[in-house]
């Protein structure tokens, strides 16, 4: 009966192998197919940053029209605002700076200041990067430029937040993701309503704080090199079960 047996077990873990390979294929084939699909994204996405970045500086709209607000048409656009800095309701926002414009990297913070409009209603000015043994003489905005001004940069949609991402650290007006809705919790008591993007300020002098001019426009984009990668997987695979199903039938049972 145990000898009977063996050939009934080796049939299912010869069948068994064949399915798993052909999964794995499949599983390839599929993982190739969403690169394509990231690459078209990615494609578009630096398309539009360049089309968006190169448009003269537009002011932001006024606040009756925020409700029908596209930001996402926004995103990478030059934006001008005007209106009055509160700093002692900053928040600043943790983050690692790599391959920096400036001459500060490394852990620290965005400060983002908020802006009461002239016309109504509330912006968030990410004023640049400041090094974390830095943060303490921006944790009440330090030193901004009183009254009415007007600033052009770039504008930004909203951050999305992970269910990963932390709660903030409201006594000390901490954050982890510039995002608008979350932001403005922070902050505690800006003019209503908050526009739906904030704006990215451009860098000043070298070596200023805060450190502006780092929005990323440069995008990297390897999804084609990883499609090729995935797809070669998935037809590599028939040759390797090709290979091993001969050999299993030289062998024999």
């Amino acid at each position: 009966m145990a000898d009977a047996a063996k050939p009934a077990q080796s049939r299912k873990l010869y069948w068994g192998f064949i399915v798993l390979m052909l999964g794995l294929m499949v599983l390839f084939a599929t993982l190739g197919v969403w690169q394509l699909e990231r690459l078209g994204e990615k494609e578009k996405l630096i398309a539009d940053v360049a089309a968006r970045s190169g448009l003269a500086p537009t002011p932001l709209p006024p606040v009756a029209e925020w409700p029908a607000f596209d930001a996402e048409a926004w995103s990478y656009r030059p934006a001008v605002v005007s209106g009055t800095y509160l700093p002692e309701q900053t928040v600043l926002v943790f983050t690692s700076l790599a391959d920096q414009n400036g001459p500060y990297g490394g852990p620290g913070y965005w400060v983002m200041t908020p802006m009461a409009l002239a016309g109504g209603g509330t912006v968030f000015i990410n004023r640049g990067f400041v090094p974390q043994d830095s943060a303490n003489a921006f944790a009440t905005g330090g030193a901004v430029e009183p009254g009415l001004i007007s600033l052009t940069g770039i504008a930004r949609t909203s951050e999305e937040v992970g269910s990963f991402t932390p709660q903030p650290d409201l006594a000390k007006r901490i954050e982890w993701v510039r995002n608008i809705p979350r932001l403005s919790a922070t902050a505690g008591g800006v003019p209503q309503p908050v526009a739906p993007i904030y704006i990215d300020l451009p860098a000043t002098e070298p070596g200023a704080l805060p450190q502006g001019g780092e929005t990323v426009v440069n995008f990297p984009n390897n999804h084609l090199g990883y499609a090729i990668t995935w797809f070669g997987f998935a037809l590599l695979v028939p040759f390797l079960l090709l290979f091993w199903a001969l050999r299993q039938r030289r062998e024999g049972p």
